[in-house]
């Protein structure tokens, strides 16, 4: 072995699930982690399963909400359902905040978004370009704010679902 050469891995860093992780956890931390449809059958490899247990799980999944699935595809194709994903994110925000503290972190994002609109003149960042202008400085610059605004839009959906939530007793419309 040269000095360029990596170092053999070990059975330890071989190991990519932890000590007692079923397959079911396996299948679920995959389709978590994907960000894109997905066959089942890569799936099942990448959760070191076989295609069947991870099929299994799959639909599994989707009968909980957390999964999509493409069956006209061929084979079957999974992704994550990212609407269970904010629920879950806004149903632990309405548990770790009050309505008040909800409504003050909107009232803060909102005028965030103001700047932001003011900034780029306009209400949509999908409308900016941010490699029209300057140099690589510039469009670093244009693309993190554009990243940030993208993130305080979601980030106002999140804490509107949360305050739905919260003042609804954890249901979404009133019982």
């Amino acid at each position: 072995m040269t000095e360029f050469d990596p170092a053999p891995e070990s059975d330890e860093t071989q190991r990519r699930w932890q000590t007692g992780t079923d397959t079911f956890g396996r299948v679920y931390d995959v389709i978590l982690g994907i960000t894109s449809p997905t066959a089942y059958t890569e799936i099942a490899e990448l959760a070191d399963c076989s295609p069947n247990a991870a099929k299994k799980h799959l639909d599994r999944l989707v009968e909980m909400g957390i999964v999509r699935v493409d069956r006209d595809s061929r084979p079957p194709t999974y992704e994550r359902n990212e609407g269970y994903l904010e629920w879950q994110d806004a149903s632990r925000i309405a548990t770790e905040l009050s309505v008040e503290e909800i409504i003050d972190r909107v009232e803060s994002l909102e005028s965030r978004r103001t700047e932001y609109e003011a900034q780029f003149g306009t209400t949509d960042p999908t409308d900016i370009s941010v490699f029209d202008r300057g140099d690589h400085e510039t469009i670093h610059e244009r693309m993190t704010a554009v990243s940030e605004w993208q993130g305080v839009i979601r980030d106002i959906r999140l804490y509107e679902l949360a305050r739905q939530i919260s003042q609804n007793d954890g249901h979404l419309i009133p019982a």
